[in-house]
């Protein structure tokens, strides 16, 4: 990498443990592609009030030529995560995948529609960090808080238009950035 890996403990307190375990991940993402440029890394403990017991979030932001892989692993899909290994080890399991396909995109194996979609905010749950899009051809997608760009998330509304990039997520298709129409 060229800028030092980044990693920040965010309502929780810092884990010589975690942070080895991440450094160690992070050598690995380092050796399956040489252009890394950086990485950052919040392992995140929100507080929810309707639970007892935390789960972890752990948001991964890896820096490439021409692009930005992002990875959040949704605390509220998995109660595995309550471990901040698991979470940690999910989380960085995602971003190889994700450093596989765009070096399989950059050889050419791997066609990218390069014009995000478009829709419009069908459902919003603004307590709980998440909302769907409706989709041009009516399909609902999921998108996560950690997925708008520039902390725009609390402006979304019903109704407004946005464009995404989508991906397949574990309950099916989400979407890994949303962007307010007339965003840069």
């Amino acid at each position: 990498m060229k800028v030092p890996l980044h990693i920040t403990f965010r309502h929780t307190e810092h884990s010589d443990m975690a942070e080895a375990r991440i450094r160690k991940r992070a050598a690995r993402l380092d050796k399956l592609h040489r252009d890394i440029i950086a990485c950052r890394v919040v392992v995140d403990l929100p507080q929810h009030r309707r639970r007892k017991g935390g789960m972890f979030q752990v948001e991964i932001t890896l820096t490439v030529p021409g692009r930005e892989l992002v990875v959040n692993r949704d605390p509220l899909l998995d109660h595995a995560h309550e471990d901040a290994y698991i979470a940690i080890e999910d989380a960085f399991d995602a971003m190889e995948r994700k450093l596989k396909e765009y070096a399989r995109e950059l050889a050419g194996e791997v066609k990218r529609d390069l014009a995000p979609e478009r829709g419009t905010v069908g459902k919003l749950f603004p307590e709980e960090g998440y909302g769907f899009i409706v989709a041009r051809d009516g399909r609902e997608i999921y998108f996560h808080r950690n997925s708008v760009l520039g902390g725009a998330f609390d402006r979304l509304h019903r109704g407004a238009e946005v464009r995404f990039s989508e991906e397949e997520g574990e309950k099916g298709p989400q979407a890994s950035t949303v962007v307010p129409a007339g965003a840069s």
